[in-house]
């Protein structure tokens, strides 16, 4: 063992270093009799009322720090995360509303298209047919105020609506009229117009014997900001339509007014986005999304406080959380600590009244010794894991006073996990090689697979035992469906054993070769080999010819498994002093198809 567990061993390196506890001798030199055991005692309190402290201080800070410090940071991350996710979630509500508006002005101009190119429609239409045509767009949409009908000089020679001076009006000079003209329907901005009221059109041209007619009608924006207000969503959430140059399209009235100054114009390269703004003094989160249809933008506003009110909400039972745990954390250590020093000071109190005990038991120790030994001896194969924790329980009592290192507790630890992993590794291979589960099935190039084997650690592996490996792949190799991850368990597992057989350097090749039905690997060593014997055993579970402690024999019997799950097999070639072959050959077509084809 790496530490042994004698009571007297002084255990070196450990991480606090303090003065051992004042000896039998030390008290007595220069004390007069009758006061050796009253003097003793109170330089052992004292002493231990000194380490107490420094523990305690020191335990506290190697516990509690870290845990505010990482608090800290985590706080901040989570700040950061919940402030982005605010941000994206006003994004996501103007981008879905952008969506839902571009799609309204589509349908809207496809309403206007439609009662254009309808059958009825005539080049001069009777009041009656256009009132007709107004209650038509009316029942698709009561946005829609009025109709009306263009020449191809822009004269309006149909009208319909509540503003019947507009029959006869002259908009050749109209803007949207003349950015009408290289474009099939034209959207505007809200204007005044002729009718000096806010109103945006929309325009639709057609060619009608070469000549370009224009229906166009106009919506109300009242209308308009109920539907917008209609799907807007969220906690303190209002929405508006800007202009490029920043101008009130739409606007709830307690925001501002149509087409006066926003004072806010958000970058358009992006497309969308959000951030923070201040408006009227107060802090406002934006989203904003680009139309498509004109060139608008819609944003959403959110007050600052509303929209990071459930980061404030998490943000505070976290720092409780923390203060919780921090002082619980605390507590712990200064509590456990005092009462483990305060057992510690009682048994050195007792130490002197028990030495002439132990002295008494020094016999009985060295008879227990001995039968311990011979215990030892016996049953050593079974007795590793029980060693080595009575080691540890050996560290821990402080009856012994040992001076340890949690260094010295790891490599107890890591001679009992390596039995522990030794087990843990034979049940979980033995349940691979019972189990058997269908493949995950993708096109794989064997030769690939094979040098991810291979390549890296194992063969530098192999160069260092004078191994050589030699590579003869088939260059036109098909891909073939395969599990990557199971197959490179079974080239693994036949590589490594090809490795250990070869003793005192030698050779492993790799070869791949195809033909119409299969693809075939070989791996090839010039190691000792097998007889017929051991090769009619192979790929029992639990069977290997390697010596005590180096194999399972659970390798070959779960590749075989592999292997045939596949629809292949395993072939093997060997002689003793002459080396071994182990050829795995994998179908070409999945043995699942093929199944299939014969039933077809």
């Amino acid at each position: 063992m790496a530490i042994a567990s004698s009571p007297a061993m002084a255990r070196p390196g450990a991480p606090m270093s303090t003065p051992a506890p004042p000896s039998d001798k030390s008290r007595r030199a220069g004390s007069s009799p009758g006061e050796g055991p009253v003097s003793g005692q109170s330089e052992t309190r004292e002493y231990f009322r000194r380490l107490r402290r420094r523990l305690q201080v020191f335990l506290v800070a190697a516990f509690v720090v870290p845990l505010i410090l990482l608090s800290g940071y985590f706080h901040l991350q989570f700040n950061v995360t919940l402030k982005k996710s605010s941000e994206l979630h006003l994004t996501t509500l103007a981008e879905s509303q952008r969506n839902t508006i571009n799609l309204f002005l589509q349908e809207r101009v496809v309403n206007i298209f439609n009662l254009f190119r309808s059958s009825d429609f005539r080049l001069s239409p009777s009041p009656d047919e256009m009132r007709r045509y107004l209650q038509y767009l009316r029942e698709m949409s009561d946005a829609f105020v009025d109709v009306g009908f263009l020449d191809p000089a822009g004269i309006q020679i149909g009208y319909a609506g509540p503003y019947g001076y507009l029959q006869g009006r002259d908009y050749s000079r109209e803007e949207w009229f003349q950015a009408l003209q290289g474009h099939n329907y034209f959207i505007s901005n809200i204007y005044l117009g002729f009718r000096q009221k806010p109103h945006f059109t929309i325009a639709v041209k057609q060619l009608i014997d070469g000549r370009p007619y224009v229906l166009r009608a106009t919506l109300d924006p009242d209308k308009f900001y109920l539907f917008l207000r209609t799907i807007a969503k969220g906690k303190g959430v209002t929405c508006a339509l800007i202009d490029h140059e920043g101008i009130y399209q739409v606007v709830d009235p307690d925001e501002g007014e149509v087409l006066s100054q926003s004072g806010y114009r958000p970058p358009k390269d992006t497309g969308s986005g959000a951030h923070r703004i201040t408006v009227k003094g107060s802090p406002v989160l934006v989203g904003y999304a680009w139309l498509e249809e004109v060139p608008w933008v819609l944003v959403a506003r959110q007050p600052l406080g509303t929209a990071y009110a459930e980061m404030y909400r998490v943000r505070r039972i976290l720092v409780w959380a923390s203060l919780a745990v921090v002082l619980f954390l605390g507590t712990t250590v200064w509590i456990t600590t005092d009462r483990l020093l305060k057992k510690a000071e009682q048994t050195e109190l007792s130490r002197k009244e028990l030495k002439s005990q132990l002295l008494h038991a020094a016999k009985l120790v060295s008879v227990g010794e001995l039968a311990a030994g011979v215990a030892h001896e016996i049953n050593n194969p079974l007795a590793i894991i029980a060693s080595q924790s009575g080691v540890i329980r050996d560290l821990l009592d402080p009856q012994f006073g040992l001076e340890w290192t949690p260094e010295d507790i790891r490599k107890e630890l890591d001679q009992i996990d390596a039995a522990v992993y030794r087990a843990r590794d034979i049940t979980q291979k033995l349940l691979k090689s019972a189990r058997r589960t269908e493949p995950r099935m993708v096109r794989c190039d064997v030769n690939q697979l094979l040098e991810d084997v291979v390549s890296g650690v194992i063969e530098r592996e192999f160069e260092v035992s004078d191994i050589r490996l030699v590579r003869d792949y088939d260059k036109d190799l098909p891909k073939i469906l395969l599990d990557p991850e199971q197959m490179r368990q079974v080239f693994l597992n036949i590589i490594n054993n090809a490795g250990d057989a070869i003793q005192g350097g030698g050779t492993i090749t790799l070869t791949t070769r195809h033909d119409s039905e299969s693809v075939r690997v070989t791996i090839t060593d010039t190691g000792v080999g097998m007889t017929s014997e051991q090769m009619e055993k192979i790929f029992q579970p639990f069977y290997t010819t390697k010596e005590v402690g180096k194999g399972t024999g659970l390798g070959l019997s779960i590749s075989l498994s592999i292997v045939q799950s596949l629809g292949g097999r395993i072939e093997v070639q060997s002689m003793p002093g002459a080396g071994s072959s182990f050829t795995v050959v994998l179908p070409i077509v999945p043995h699942e198809e093929k199944i299939d084809d014969n039933r077809a």
